[in-house]
């Protein structure tokens, strides 16, 4: 048994439930015997080598500040997309000499694909050096696409407040007596989980989105075109959801362009603009009214309408990833195996990261139909046990408080 102080770190882009199991991990390192003082990383692995470290125990010794931090949406320490390089250097020797100094004896870290690529090669250099630390990976990514793992922490939120707002959006658009087509550009560079939950705005009498599209299915623009103008002949009122990532067969995004020859660290183009790119072509084509929307930061940080699900699960989660390294585990991450599906209940375990790390899940393809522009019901059975029950934040004069760092 490790005894030590923690390092907790939240890295890659936020979720609302992020600060959830960042407190799930908190509560749990409180509770903890093997350890004395966890400390908060500044912007993830970053603040680790400048050694930007907050003390976690004087800032959340109040009860009430660690519930405020459960229904904070974004990153409450900051978060950061720094790749670690793949040969071990000073850079490594920097991090463990930090730990070093401050007697860390665990280190968890929060994020998705590219922090659990973070997990892995820290949990490798400190074997390689004989270093005495458990690290773990808790995941997280409104993109739902982490290998193993039957999904993460922050996609419920995102795809309650997507079909939330699609179905918004449907009353607006049949407000006047015209035909109209809407595009709404929903996140998804590879994995197409986020446009997916799309579908869970339809009710018995209300079919939109009539089309969806994702990147796991090759992007005719043609046939798109075609899709679009049979729908219209059905409904006055088209609405159509795209994948930001959605690629055409010669592999390019669909906004290729300026914006995509933008990469980060990681080498990700930055994509956007695809719904607008498209509504350009359909009215060029047809001379129709057509709106673009791109939900956009919006669908990862929007709290008044977080599932209780992903919440609670979130900060279980970072409790659990807590209660596995005091147990001896490390090089691991954290992950939910459905066990049923009526009624739906996850069990938390562990699993070698080694497996996990730059592995992407995405959406099966019998859980696409035939033709590419529409998710079958599977896929919605699926999704719909991760968005019930609503999370109440505090409100204060009618909105809601948020803590700041």
């Amino acid at each position: 048994m490790l005894k030590g102080n923690a390092i907790v770190g939240q890295s890659g882009g936020p979720t609302t439930v992020i600060n959830a199991s960042l407190a799930g991990v908190i509560k749990g390192a409180f509770a903890a015997n093997e350890i004395e003082t966890i400390y908060g990383a500044e912007h993830g692995i970053e603040g680790v080598l400048a050694e930007n470290l907050v003390n976690l125990n004087e800032r959340f010794a109040d009860p009430k500040m660690l519930n405020l931090l459960i229904h904070t949406p974004a990153a409450y320490l900051g978060s950061c997309r720094y790749k670690l390089p793949k040969e071990f250097d000073e850079k490594y020797d920097k991090i463990f000499e930090v730990f070093k100094k401050h007697n860390i004896a665990y280190f968890f870290y929060i994020g998705g694909n590219d922090s659990m690529d973070t997990v892995y090669k820290l949990s490798q250099y400190a074997k390689r050096i004989d270093y005495p630390i458990n690290i773990i990976g808790v995941p997280k990514t409104i993109d739902n696409d982490l290998a193993i793992t039957d999904h993460t922490p922050g996609f419920g939120s995102a795809a309650k407040y997507i079909g939330t707002s699609i179905r918004e959006i449907t009353r607006d658009a049949q407000v006047y007596d015209s035909s109209t087509v809407t595009i709404i550009e929903i996140m998804g560079r590879n994995a197409g989980w986020l446009a997916a939950a799309s579908a869970l705005a339809r009710t018995e009498n209300e079919p939109a989105p009539h089309l969806i599209y994702l990147p796991e299915m090759v992007f005719d623009v043609d046939k798109f075109m075609a899709d679009i103008e049979k729908a219209s002949k059905t409904y006055r009122n088209v609405i159509a959801v795209v994948s930001e990532g959605v690629k055409t067969a010669d592999g390019k995004y669909v906004c290729e362009g300026a914006a995509a020859s933008v990469v980060d660290s990681f080498g990700h183009k930055q994509l956007s603009g695809t719904a607008r790119v498209l509504a350009d072509m359909v009215h060029a084509k047809f001379g129709w009214k057509v709106r673009s929307i791109e939900f956009s930061l919006l669908q990862r940080c929007a709290a008044h309408v977080a599932s209780l699900t992903d919440v609670t699960e979130a900060e279980q989660i970072g409790t659990a990833g807590v209660n596995a390294a005091v147990s001896g585990q490390t090089g691991m991450m954290m992950y939910f195996k459905r066990v049923s599906d009526s009624p739906y209940k996850v069990e938390i375990d562990s699993y070698d990261i080694s497996k996990i790390a730059n592995v992407e899940r995405v959406v099966p393809r019998e859980w696409i139909n035939e033709e590419g522009n529409d998710i079958l019901q599977p896929a919605l059975d699926y999704m719909l046990p991760l968005i019930q029950g609503e999370s109440t934040a505090v409100f204060e004069n009618g909105l809601p408080v948020y803590l700041k760092r």
